[in-house]
């Protein structure tokens, strides 16, 4: 299937279209449907992908706009692959353990387009085509927050939307300005990022647009101190809404700082080495410090998700293969993790309709299902050994120890703060005597509810014991990215001169 990557962009949005004329009382079943046969696709492109390859795969290309060098054009590399499998994978199981009965079409019909639009930013090689993909996903996102969120849910249906579209424009122009640099030194426009990569900058124009798509990028990972809309965001949104936003929405953010600053800015990404990383490891402390200080369990897994995305930034500006390979499956990792905990908070609010810790103690007696299944994942989010969160973590300060022992110290104390903040949820949560009555006939996990979450402890163990399969491809495409940022950077064009590089064209 050449096309493989067009059908899996375009399938969830045809089939949500679709889903207007389907029956109400059968739209979960057909959203289920529909993301399961979209896995498979994922899975079929993974098992087809050719892991010794380290450039881009099954790539489509047809002209949109010819004379503004404006294409449909998307390809994938062990980068983005397996950012695509487990977007198709969240999606389904968040359909499957999602609880919603309010308007429940309209919701299946909300999160196939919004997988549409999240597997198209990933596999978008053209600027416009991926800012076009970027910009749709506030849409869906937007309205699960603001139609089945909390009390809030408009003011943080709002806020998200408009500290994601600022920085989206800020980018925007960018991306317009960039291909005007393209277009003075060629004599045609392109908005291709394979064409883009051959464009070497002098340093000062590098680090006007480095800033212009860090305002993009930072604002949607996001980044302190640009942090704020997210605890509101996860605080208000549904469950499923804060699963496919920790797990996937936010991935766009430090996906983009790999895909497009690393390589377009190389120099001024070394500069800007010092000042991120600062920023990333007070996002590590910072937030991890906040956590610990609330009440609300939903709002500890919101600042602690901030926490770990500081690391996925350090591992991507140590600017070495462990660091960004270690960054890439973190996000990977943490997206499992991180969504299977929001799940878990959904499973116990739809009972009891309330998050706060001082309502619950003794849950072990009452759901040892789900306090097992909710100790995996805590353990995994700590980065205990042999389970998922611990591969990514290590490679990253791994990478970043050679740029820093000391930030990598720093960056480490996540382990240490993020033990205590999520043993504490756990002891709270889970142990001591059942003090509160309501609480005596809470019904232990449901067959759809571990549907949805035995995959994912399977995934954490397995990933942990044996990350191979997921870290060899990633691995390959990476250090030809590194390779490549090395050949632009010691171009032996002048630094004040914008140019083409031909040696660079030949390593792209």
């Amino acid at each position: 299937m050449d096309n493989i990557l067009s059908v899996l962009v375009f399938f969830p949005a045809i089939a949500g279209l679709l889903g207007f004329v389907v029956d109400k009382g059968s739209a979960r079943v057909y959203g289920i449907s529909v993301a399961t046969v979209e896995l498979l696709l994922a899975l079929w492109l993974w098992m087809s992908f050719d892991t010794a390859n380290a450039g881009m795969q099954y790539v489509e290309l047809i002209p949109l706009v010819p004379d503004f060098g404006i294409n449909y054009y998307v390809g994938v590399d062990g980068i983005s692959l397996f950012i695509v499998v487990m977007t198709a994978l969240m999606t389904l199981l968040g359909m499957i353990g999602m609880s919603i009965e309010k308007e429940i079409k309209n919701m299946i019909i909300s999160l196939l387009f919004l997988e549409m639009t999240m597997i198209g930013v990933f596999v978008a090689l053209d600027a416009i085509v991926f800012y076009l993909f970027w910009e749709l996903s506030l849409v869906p996102m937007l309205y699960i927050i603001g139609a089945w969120g909390g009390p809030l849910r408009i003011y943080a249906s709002v806020k998200f939307f408009l500290y994601t579209f600022t920085g989206s424009l800020i980018m925007l122009v960018g991306m317009l300005f960039m291909a005007y640099l393209y277009n003075s030194v060629s004599g045609v426009w392109s908005f291709s990022l394979t064409d883009w990569y051959a464009l070497v900058l002098p340093e000062n124009y590098q680090i006007w647009l480095f800033l212009a798509f860090f305002a993009g990028f930072a604002i949607k990972v996001p980044m302190f101190p640009f942090h704020t809309w997210l605890p509101y965001a996860h605080g208000q949104a549904p469950t499923i809404g804060s699963v496919i936003l920790a797990a996937v929405l936010l991935k766009m953010g430090t996906y983009g700082f790999v895909r497009f600053s690393l390589p377009l800015f190389p120099d001024a990404s070394v500069m800007m080495i010092w000042p991120i990383s600062v920023l990333a490891i007070i996002m590590v402390i910072y937030t991890a410090m906040v956590a610990y200080a609330q009440e609300d369990i939903k709002q500890v897994i919101a600042y602690s998700s901030v926490s770990h995305m500081g690391i996925i930034i350090l591992g991507t500006f140590a600017m070495n293969a462990e660091g960004i390979s270690g960054s890439i499956f973190l996000m990977l990792s943490h997206g499992i993790v991180s969504g299977a905990l929001f799940m878990l908070v959904g499973v116990i609010y739809d009972r009891r309709h309330t998050k706060l810790m001082s309502e619950f103690g003794g849950l072990a007696a009452v759901m040892p299902k789900y306090a097992v299944i909710f100790g995996f994942m805590l353990m995994a989010s700590v980065g205990l050994p042999l389970t998922i969160g611990f591969v990514g973590e290590f490679l990253v300060l791994l990478g970043f120890y050679e740029i820093s022992p000391i930030g990598a110290i720093l960056g480490g104390t996540t382990i240490i703060i993020g033990a205590i903040y999520m043993l504490t949820v756990y002891k709270r949560t889970f142990f001591g005597p059942v003090t509160n009555e309501k609480n005596k006939t809470l019904p232990d996990l449901n067959g759809k509810e571990l549907t949805a979450l035995v995959p994912l402890v399977a995934i954490v163990i397995w990933l942990g014991v044996y990350p191979k399969p997921v870290l060899g491809p990633i691995d390959t495409s990476v250090k030809a990215l590194i390779s490549f940022m090395h050949e632009k950077a010691r171009s032996d064009i002048a630094k004040d001169t914008i140019t083409l590089s031909k040696s660079v064209k030949e390593a792209k």
